[in-house]
């Protein structure tokens, strides 16, 4: 009901999915007059059923999963409006979290540019994001310009985990900051894809207010889209999986 949210945003494996559900994600984006975003994940959430990485790379930059791409690009460029496809994010992630961040960053970029190229074909109004996690090397991953209409950063805060790092707790600035100054010289509208923080009220209320108005330090930053879920994977011990969700009536 917050008509201040501009943004859905969906998630997708190009595996052992429904590409047909985004008709029903776009109907409802439609509906609240929000804009539409896609992770399309490059694998399957079915345990098991996923190759090795080295064996996904070769596998994408030889065709042999344009099918399951084109399937789901399909079914976004029957949707008759831009829609800002995601792919295979957080590729600078160095403790090989995906599959695709175990790849090197040629390699990635090659993959990038391949499945927008063929993503295209389709969805020749979809928006493409390249979506790093904000790490010091994510720069190597580029593709390339022509590849890349906006860049997607993840921001992701607990608490206690400032305290135990840090030594204090941070602002939304300050977690957004390193990553941002990293990505500002591509000359890219960016966006927060991925944002969760949790904490006590006090620091809850902060983080909120910081991320609805983040001041003029970061021109560029054009929209912050918020993770609403509970973390799919654990943090380091002691914290566990983080629940992001804000809870229903905690937001005004």
């Amino acid at each position: 009901g917050d008509k201040s949210v501009g943004i859905e945003h969906v998630y997708i494996p190009w595996r052992d999915s429904d590409p047909t559900s985004l008709a029903k994600a776009d109907a409802y984006a439609r509906e609240h007059h929000r804009d539409l975003m896609v992770t399309v994940e490059p694998w399957s959430w079915s345990p098991g059923e996923n190759v090795p990485s080295e064996q996904l790379l070769h596998g994408i930059l030889a065709g042999a999963y344009d099918g399951p791409a084109r399937s789901v690009c399909s079914e976004i460029g029957k949707l008759g409006r831009p829609v800002t496809i995601r792919w295979a994010q957080e590729m600078d992630l160095p403790d090989g979290h995906f599959p695709w961040s175990n790849w090197a960053p040629s390699d990635y970029a090659a993959a990038y540019r391949h499945f927008v190229s063929q993503c295209r074909i389709d969805a020749p109004q979809a928006r493409f994001m390249w979506s790093p996690r904000g790490e010091e090397r994510l720069a190597a991953y580029y593709p390339g310009d022509t590849y890349v209409d906006e860049v997607g950063l993840t921001v992701l805060d607990l608490q206690q985990y400032d305290k135990d790092k840090y030594g204090h707790v941070r602002s939304f600035s300050e977690a957004l900051a390193p990553a941002y100054k990293r990505v500002v010289g591509f000359g890219k509208p960016i966006v927060v894809a991925e944002l969760g923080f949790q904490g006590d009220s006090a620091f809850m209320e902060q983080w909120l207010q910081d991320a609805r108005a983040p001041g003029g330090e970061f021109p560029q930053l054009v929209a912050v889209v918020y993770f609403n879920a509970v973390d799919p994977y654990p943090w380091p011990e002691p914290y566990g999986r983080p629940d992001w969700r804000l809870q229903r009536g905690f937001v005004n």
